[in-house]
């Protein structure tokens, strides 16, 4: 991992995967120059698909949510350049892939200062040929076999003392080669001891059940009985 220090502007990125300038990556008119936007999804704010020189990426600026975001748009509080919003992610996504786990790799995070506030923005890989397991499940039904993979991959995240604040099912990414992921780590981080780990998994059963009721997803409860069996082999 190198750090960029200019101004009142912090840019921590991946050489080994970004070879562009991490100075200009942020800025989407620099990848429409190159002819290298590939696509682009909305939700609190657009997030833009780009192809770098390594591998296709996904550009995210940080947006607030909730009632607050309605009067802040995105600007949060600096108590610290390691604590901005985008290095912390940044810093775990590559955590967690040094640890083998499936996560999209990080390539660069920008947090720029002004006063007393920040904005950020995050660089990562886009994760191609995969659905998220809401739209899988509206689709068809999944076998044990996928239900014990899923198990696994949250245990190795919780083996590595990392809480998925929003551990749901649509941040559970299903790929070729029955391959599974996990993405969206904004607000994440490691945590001490045992006891947040069920009211985790607790979080990821809600997931289903509320799908199950809201998008009637081809799930039903012995299914979660299969993605434990996955969680517990790897005691």
């Amino acid at each position: 991992m190198d750090l960029l220090i200019n101004n009142a502007t912090h840019i921590w990125y991946n050489k080994t995967w970004l070879s562009e300038d991490p100075k200009q990556c942020f800025d989407i008119k620099f990848w429409q120059q190159r002819n290298a936007v590939i696509g682009s999804t909305t939700g609190r704010g657009t997030t833009w698909f780009v192809q770098t020189n390594t591998i296709p990426a996904a550009l995210r600026h940080y947006y607030r949510g909730g009632l607050l975001g309605k009067l802040v748009l995105d600007n949060y509080f600096f108590t610290g350049w390691e604590d901005t919003r985008s290095a912390q992610e940044f810093k775990l996504l590559n955590l967690l892939q040094e640890k083998g786990i499936s996560v999209p790799r990080p390539l660069a995070a920008r947090a720029m200062r002004a006063g007393l506030t920040y904005q950020a923005d995050l660089l990562m890989e886009k994760v191609d040929n995969v659905k998220n397991l809401v739209t899988v499940l509206m689709e068809s039904a999944l076998n044990t076999e996928y239900y014990c993979r899923i198990g696994v991959l949250i245990r190795k995240l919780h083996d590595a003392s990392v809480c998925h604040a929003d551990l749901n099912i649509h941040n559970i990414l299903l790929g070729a080669n029955s391959k599974c992921w996990l993405i969206d780590f904004d607000k994440c981080g490691k945590k001490n001891g045992e006891h947040w780990k069920a009211s985790n998994l607790r979080r990821l059963l809600r997931s289903f059940r509320k799908e199950r009721s809201k998008r009637q997803i081809n799930w039903q409860e012995s299914d979660w009985k299969a993605l434990m069996q996955g969680y517990e082999i790897m005691n």
